[in-house]
């Protein structure tokens, strides 16, 4: 099966360098506000809708906000996995990702491999990600026992993103956390992006135009924001605020 999402994400980051994406939890919002904002947020810009969250128990859930999003939007949209519940085929593509910096190795491997089987039988697209919890970590890195990596020892995350890189996996994702005080510095965003050829994403504590320069920058490739949007006010113009410093 062609890689269609993971196509478009490539084609708009070589032409702009950094793109956006817009993380919802259908947990945090119903389904219909899930909708609603990804409606929004597709006028601002994004690219690509990511559904998912920590703490996402409910397939039915899951399913549901996805198949309510894709009604309103035509962006890819991507599970973002915390657990097995959160596949469901209605989606475009998933994040296929290990937290690499768990000390459960349910979030390093066993998760995947319950749910590997059911993503390929429901022809999901696959994205390989290394996913390494730093700093704050949130709701993320409690849930997932992540030994989280201090935001001053970028020599941490670039030794697992490496580690990511030669085990075959073309994304690596810095997590700040849902709600973070401050994002991932950029000397550690700089720092991965040096050593490592895998495309980068970047998200939590990124909260306006200026953070999320910074992160591109420093070398960013997808900046995602979540707790942005979550109140459902002014989504278009907040995420405008963003894609518009990301094409600048």
């Amino acid at each position: 099966m062609p890689n269609r999402v993971e196509q478009l994400i490539q084609d708009r980051i070589r032409a702009q360098g950094c793109i956006h994406m817009t993380l919802l939890d259908p947990e945090k919002k119903s389904g219909y506000d899930c909708a609603a904002i990804a409606k929004d947020a597709e006028a601002g810009g994004t690219t690509a809708i990511m559904v998912g969250g920590s703490t996402v128990a409910s397939g039915v859930e899951m399913e549901d906000a996805v198949k309510r999003i894709k009604a309103s939007v035509k962006l890819p949209v991507i599970i973002f996995p915390n657990n097995i519940a959160s596949i469901t085929g209605a989606a475009d593509a998933i994040w296929f990702m290990s937290l690499l910096n768990s000390a459960n190795t349910y979030y390093l491997i066993d998760s995947q491999a319950i749910g590997a089987p059911m993503v390929k039988k429901l022809g999901l697209e696959s994205m390989p990600m290394g996913y390494i919890i730093v700093g704050y970590g949130g709701a993320a890195g409690y849930v997932g026992q992540a030994r989280v990596v201090p935001y001053d020892r970028p020599e941490l995350a670039v030794a697992y993103a490496s580690a990511a890189e030669l085990l075959g996996m073309r994304y690596i994702y810095l997590e700040a956390g849902s709600g973070a005080p401050q994002p991932v510095y950029p000397q550690m965003i700089a720092a991965v992006r040096k050593y490592c050829k895998c495309t980068l994403v970047v998200g939590g504590g990124i909260r306006d135009a200026k953070a999320a320069l910074a992160a591109k920058t420093a070398g960013a490739q997808i900046v995602v924001t979540g707790t942005l949007v979550e109140d459902g006010d002014k989504v278009t113009e907040r995420i405008s605020e963003i894609t518009k410093a990301l094409k600048a």
